[in-house]
């Protein structure tokens, strides 16, 4: 933790996040009933180059709340830590919590050798577009991006390329975003933020970032819920790493919710609902649901035993 001011519960700055991240999801749910005539005729938008990296690092029980974010019951047993920044109140995701990363700058193409591997040409299909963009200086820009945002050295690093995430084409400004993981430095002293762009920082397990999502405390947005998600279902950061095997795509469709309980639901390729939008079509689920009454990752094969 850094120390420098607690994430007061229900604070202004989490409750303005959440209502920007509330109005998005409307806005692109409006966009996306546009009719396809329009979207072929406009063609889509080119999406801007981005990197995450989601930075980790073993802990002991946790005995004491810590920085605003007081220990998940899970945390009561050795378990992760994930590093989150939080964001000024400008801008894009303005006030929420997040991972260190930006967008990919001309200077990070050249290093030799930083190249992604392609998407499975199967996860590119769909509405949202195939996507070709140049595959070189996404982990130069994510070492990068953690040195400026957080005063860390992730130049000796193992970074495990684990997702790429594409929004679909419904507005003017979205990022093509490839995110990493890795083991924070043995020797990492402190995590330094500029206190402009990044006013605070904290190290909290994914249960517990979750938790303090779901009582309205933080707000983050789609990737992030869904990569905190993921990694709560482990104890420690080797098995995290263990377990990416190639990336996994995130190429999304948004569609409107039933009225019953108001939002919006990101489906992905493998999920029945992809890219057709008919959430009741039976198969296997791979979606986001965002709604009213809470947001849930569901992923399953869609036989009787899934249980969701």
């Amino acid at each position: 933790m850094s120390g420098q001011e607690a994430a007061p519960n229900g604070s202004a700055v989490a409750r303005a996040a959440r209502e920007r991240s509330e109005q998005e999801r409307e806005a692109m749910g409006a966009a996306a009933e546009r009719s396809a005539d329009s979207r072929d005729q406009d063609g889509p938008p080119a999406p801007i180059d981005a990197a995450t990296v989601v930075v980790l690092r073993d802990a002991e029980p946790a005995t004491v709340p810590g920085h605003g974010f007081d220990p998940a019951e899970s945390d009561s047993g050795a378990h992760i830590e994930v590093l989150m920044l939080r964001r000024n109140s400008r801008g894009f995701f303005g006030g929420m919590w997040v991972f260190p990363g930006g967008r990919v700058d001309p200077p990070d193409r050249n290093v030799p050798g930083d190249l992604v591997g392609p998407c499975d040409p199967r996860t590119a299909a769909g509405s949202s577009g195939p996507h070709t963009s140049d595959a070189r200086g996404y982990r130069t820009a994510a070492v990068r991006e953690a040195e400026e945002e957080a005063g860390i050295d992730l130049s000796g690093a193992e970074l495990a390329h684990f997702a790429h995430w594409l929004p679909p084409p419904i507005r003017p400004k979205r990022f093509s975003t490839h995110f990493f993981v890795c083991e924070a430095p043995a020797d990492l002293d402190a995590v330094r933020v500029d206190g402009s762009e990044i006013l605070d920082h904290a190290w909290v397990s994914p249960a517990s970032a979750l938790e303090r999502r779901a009582a309205g405390e933080i707000e983050f947005v789609t990737p992030t819920f869904v990569t905190l998600t993921w990694l709560s279902g482990f104890g420690r950061t080797a098995d995290v790493l263990a377990s990416v095997n190639g990336h996994t795509c995130f190429h999304t469709e948004i569609i409107p919710s039933p009225e019953t309980d108001p939002g919006h639901i990101a489906v992905y390729v493998g999920d029945a609902a992809f890219p057709d939008g008919d959430l009741d079509a039976p198969g296997p689920r791979r979606r986001c649901v965002m709604v009213r009454s809470g947001w849930r990752w569901e992923e399953h094969d869609g036989t009787d035993a899934a249980t969701g």
